[in-house]
């Protein structure tokens, strides 16, 4: 069977790694950390094919000690004790790699702990989910957590020569890439998806010389064959993307039957959940709040009951919120304000609103002049909460839709012109 081509131009070294030159370029801290040997028990979280279990091998090649790898997903608290035994008897210390570990349960994750504190074992773990939900208290706070980002553009350009080039040696024919496109698009900045896709494309077109890769090309090549050529669990992200989409489409068809192909394909169903909590908010928001109350609610019952009766659980909550009216104006409001933030600093607080906690602070002006809304009519009075600089600027656009609608309403009886509602 041939190694995929991911794994053949797996890099061996700090300086043959793409992209995350935040952490291991130039200076960079990590990069620091491994050149002088000492690193310490770390997490990398980020998405699929950004390089999270390559920079396990290259650190534990580089530090020159024994490496144990262990997925999360068949692996259980044996497999755990066995390397830390071995760790344990060889003396020399060790790096366990643990991919997925959100997968780990508590009981698993608590197995590390000991070993992971002596220093017998110099834990990396890889995950792509939120380490602060996924990973234990106690062991998350004797880890670093670095943050790893999708690849961009140029990244995944010179990837992509990079991978024609050797594919031309292997089969000794000329591969012109006239459109690349839609192998970025395919690729979604992850590094293994575009070695998939151009090595698919190149077996697919074997016969051809020279091997001419288009837009169009790629894109019906891919389309009828990566479900079937993917056998790594890559088309995961494909799934919930599509999951997430008919939800947002409000299409409880679509919605229900991506759900079956998850759960049927045994995905965690806390994955699900945590899905449909995060779009409640994105996607639908205040043109039906009681959407966020039931996403996190199937949340915690998912959590206490268990598959397979959480399947009807997410079922329900799946066509509740596809079927619920859709605003994305609070996750607009949020990154608008964001914007500002990063744009204009950090604007001195309005002195009628900040705390007055001293005789000092009050003899100066702070909470001067504050009026306090439930001593006025309709628990409102006309004041300005933000900085002189930015004053009038509007952050939150209600929707259109109904409940919003109402929002929109109550403002501009309050605010009048003032924020243009």
């Amino acid at each position: 069977m041939q190694t995929p081509l991911a794994e053949q131009l797996r890099p061996s070294s700090l300086d043959e790694f793409l992209g995350q030159d935040h952490l291991v370029g130039k200076d960079a801290i990590l990069r620091k950390m491994i050149e002088s040997g000492n690193i310490p028990s770390m997490i990398f979280w980020g998405p699929p094919g950004v390089g999270k279990t390559t920079l396990a091998f290259i650190i534990a090649r580089q530090l020159g000690v024994p490496f144990y790898t262990l997925s999360a997903v068949s692996s259980g608290v044996k497999e755990v004790r066995n390397v830390i035994e071995q760790a344990t008897i060889s003396g020399k210390g060790a790096i366990l790699f643990i991919d997925e570990i959100h997968r780990f349960s508590k009981s698993q994750q608590d197995s590390l702990l000991g070993a992971v504190e002596k220093g017998i074992i110099t834990l990396i773990g890889a995950t792509t989910e939120n380490p602060s939900f996924e990973v234990i208290s106690p062991l998350l706070s004797r880890c670093q957590v670095y943050i790893l980002k999708s690849l961009g553009k140029e990244e995944l350009l010179r990837l992509l020569a990079s991978a024609v080039s050797y594919l031309e040696k292997q089969h000794h024919k000329k591969i012109l890439i006239k459109e690349e496109e839609a192998l970025l698009r395919i690729s979604g900045g992850d590094a293994r998806k575009l070695l998939n896709a151009i090595e698919l494309i190149v077996n697919t077109e074997i016969d051809q010389d020279p091997i001419i890769v288009t837009n169009d090309k790629a894109l019906n090549i891919i389309q009828e064959k990566l479900a079937i050529y993917d056998k790594s669990g890559e088309m995961h992200y494909d799934v919930i993307s599509a999951f997430i989409k008919s939800m947002r489409g409000s299409d409880p068809n679509g919605a229900v039957y991506w759900l079956a192909r998850m759960i049927e394909g045994g995905e965690d169903p806390l994955f699900i959940a945590r899905r449909m909590v995060i779009l409640a908010s994105e996607d639908i928001g205040n043109a039906n709040p009681n959407a966020l109350l039931l996403a996190t609610t199937c949340f915690d019952a998912v959590h206490r009951i268990g598959m397979p009766e959480s399947r009807i659980i997410l079922s329900q909550t799946a066509i509740y919120l596809a079927t619920s009216p859709k605003s994305n104006a609070s996750y607009l409001a949020i990154d608008e304000a964001f914007e500002e933030v990063r744009r204009s600093g950090d604007l001195p607080v309005p002195l009628q609103i900040r705390n007055a906690p001293t005789k000092l602070m009050k003899e100066i002006g702070y909470g001067k002049n504050y009026k306090y809304a439930h001593s006025f009519d309709n628990n409102f009075a006309v004041m300005e909460f933000l900085p002189e600089k930015i004053k009038g600027k509007k952050f939150y656009e209600p929707g259109k839709n109904k409940k919003e609608e109402e929002i929109r309403a109550w403002l501009r009886a309050r605010w009048k012109e003032k924020y243009n509602y």
